[in-house]
């Protein structure tokens, strides 16, 4: 059993920064990769950035690629995500989830409750 709890959402102007977090109890959660998805109002849950278990492989959206980063801390059962360069349309309530580092949102077991990312300009 792996529960999630993402923070650091907030409000932040075209162009700033913000860093997620995604904590995570169970001891499982340095032998799992996990992922970053996020959804906008009246749209599909997306896939933002995947890492492996051992943080040694990431892979991104392109439409953030360039500008986020994900990463983890197994020591600390932590993943994180930077957001630079936040545009307008970064604007979503986001989610990290364990259990994959793939796109396909079934690929993952565990997901957290989300935190809100809105963009003003």
């Amino acid at each position: 059993q792996v529960q999630l709890v993402e923070s650091g959402g907030g409000l932040v102007q075209a162009g700033g920064s913000l860093r997620l977090s995604c904590a995570a109890s169970g001891r499982t959660f340095s032998s799992r990769a996990m992922g970053w998805f996020r959804q906008a109002p009246g749209k599909e849950r997306e896939f933002v950035a995947g890492i492996n278990y051992s943080g040694t492989t990431t892979t991104y959206a392109n439409s953030v690629k360039g500008r986020f980063t994900i990463s983890r801390d197994n020591a600390k059962n932590t993943g994180y995500l930077q957001m630079d360069s936040l545009k307008l349309e970064d604007t979503a309530l986001y989610y990290c989830a364990s259990g994959s580092m793939l796109p396909n949102t079934r690929t993952y077991d565990y997901w957290g409750q989300g935190t809100q990312v809105t963009v003003s300009s």
